[in-house]
């Protein structure tokens, strides 16, 4: 296999923070969602998948730098030892001629072959490792919950419960879905890193939400009821008579989950916005309207 830093782009030096950011970018070029049919792009996601869960995962990336594993994660076999070989046809004077000393070293031979005997059978039934995922979501499946569908490096997919009041960085573990493990040693878990995507309408603050809403003329001079939108769907709202722009009005429990119990509020901040156009009766209105002359917004108090 190659090796994850060239997949990734990266030097060895890298911190985790930029191998992560490395394979966003390729994830997101290479996807197989984003390129049907093309097999060249399916194999290299692949790579890039699985350099990432190498080095993503600290204790594996520190034994592929020791040479411990491999690039797919296999273990390497250690260097053997010949330290009878090397010594055993030494000078009589050198210090390790006469192996009569070591005797017990040698007859213990049957402690190590059962030390290497439960080191295997260990072996022969390892958990399997997780493996990392990241899963894009919308804000509203962020505030609300939902079931996301994931399709993984390999082709297969995994069904994702997104909680309510998620927000980015946070993992979802998805217990036995991981790499198979051998013997008895069960599968590893599916670890899956979440991405809020922005939504230009929606503002989050802690587990409040803001929206800035534009309303005509009329609706903020008369006043009335609109439709305003929220994470969980529209509401209808009451614009209070004679409301300006940056007018602040609050819809109780239309935010995000409290970790307590209970949710958030949606603060609505009004934007008064006139015609695209020219309008000859608006235009004709206002130059006849006196008080509207004396008025100067501009001045303090």
């Amino acid at each position: 296999m190659k090796n994850p830093y060239e997949v990734l782009g990266v030097p060895s030096t890298a911190t985790a923070a930029e191998i992560q950011s490395a394979y966003r970018k390729l994830a997101k070029k290479l996807h197989p969602d984003l390129n049907p049919g093309d097999k060249a792009a399916e194999e290299k996601f692949k790579e890039v998948a699985g350099a990432y869960d190498l080095l993503s995962d600290a204790d594996k990336r520190r034994r592929f730098d020791a040479g411990e594993i491999d690039a797919s994660g296999a273990e390497r076999p250690p260097p053997r030892q010949h330290f009878y070989r090397d010594y055993a046809g030494a000078e009589p004077d050198h210090p390790y001629a006469d192996m009569s000393g070591y005797a017990d070293f040698m007859d213990g031979e049957d402690i190590f072959a059962d030390l290497l005997r439960r080191s295997q059978k260990a072996r022969a039934n390892r958990r399997g490792e997780d493996r990392h995922y990241r899963l894009d979501i919308d804000f509203a499946d962020s505030i609300a919950g939902a079931t996301r569908r994931l399709t993984l490096p390999d082709g297969g997919v995994l069904d994702v419960k997104i909680p309510p009041g998620l927000v980015s960085g946070q993992t979802i573990r998805l217990k036995g879905k991981g790499a198979p493990g051998a013997g008895t040693g069960g599968p590893g878990d599916a670890m899956i890193e979440v991405e809020v995507l922005p939504d230009r309408r929606f503002t989050r603050d802690g587990d409040d939400i803001t929206i800035e809403l534009p309303v005509s003329l009329n609706e903020a001079v008369l006043g009335g009821r609109v439709r305003v939108p929220t994470a969980t769907g529209a509401v209808s709202m009451t614009v209070p008579k004679g409301s300006n722009t940056g007018t602040t009005l609050r819809l109780k429990g239309k935010g995000a989950p409290r970790r307590g119990g209970g949710f958030g509020d949606q603060f609505v901040k009004l934007k008064v916005v006139l015609p695209g156009s020219p309008d000859p009766e608006l235009e004709a209105f206002v130059s006849g309207w006196e008080k509207g002359k004396s008025f100067n917004p501009r001045e303090e108090g």
